[in-house]
């Protein structure tokens, strides 16, 4: 008995353990870089800096939707658990963002790089996009939109000016996302796998909070 206790406890202090860390510290924009959209020159905005578009305030991460474009970690990630949380002002009549997993080559749909987003729109939160990329969903046939894969669920959503969670977990070619605990898509046979994680800049005022990244 006291061997197979040993055994077990041996075998539990070599698994590794899950890694938890925050992406956004609320402090700064340390390990991200971003990227900006000149919808006139329709090409790359390298004039306009990071922050007039994005600013950290009372622990919270600001966008104000414009110009277009996006901020990118760093870092390139596979096989994890993202939560956050997002909040549109309470004045907002149609919030617009996205969060872009699998992040790799810019300017795969103009602004956009190869990615997949799941969408925050409000109203179509958890919706999938596919940019330069390809996945399936089930019943395809009634949930496909030509890049858009519709969300199952509705009402997952809070009303404007309250704070809303999304979990998204990327394992392998998988990709599940939960609203407010709610499971509101699911993608098998993605295209891709790993790659950065992006915040996208999209015509709206957003603040983000609690971006944090758990290794599967």
């Amino acid at each position: 008995m006291l061997r197979r206790t040993f055994i077990a406890l041996s075998a539990a202090a070599l698994a590794p353990a899950k890694k938890r860390v925050a992406l956004f510290n609320g402090r700064n924009l340390k390990g991200w870089t971003h990227y900006l959209w000149d919808p006139q020159k329709k090409a790359q905005d390298t004039t306009t800096p990071m922050s007039a578009v994005w600013s950290v305030k009372d622990g919270m991460l600001l966008c104000e939707g414009k110009p277009p474009g996006y901020i990118r970690t760093v870092k390139e990630y596979s096989d994890y658990r993202l939560t956050l949380e997002w909040r549109w002002p309470p004045e907002t009549t149609r919030g617009n963002n996205g969060v872009l997993v699998h992040t790799t080559t810019p300017n795969a749909l103009g602004v956009w790089p190869k990615s997949v987003e799941v969408q925050l729109a409000s109203g179509n939160a958890g919706d999938f996009w596919v940019i330069g990329t390809t996945l399936d969903v089930p019943d395809a046939e009634n949930r496909r939109r030509d890049r858009r894969h519709l969300n199952l669920t509705d009402n997952s959503e809070k009303p404007f000016g309250k704070w809303n969670k999304m979990e998204i977990w990327c394992k392998g070619n998988e990709i599940k996302v939960w609203v407010n605990g709610d499971l509101v898509n699911h993608a098998t046979n993605c295209s891709e796998s790993k790659g950065a994680i992006s915040l996208q800049s999209e015509g709206a005022p957003v603040a983000f909070r609690n971006i944090y990244l758990e290794s599967l």
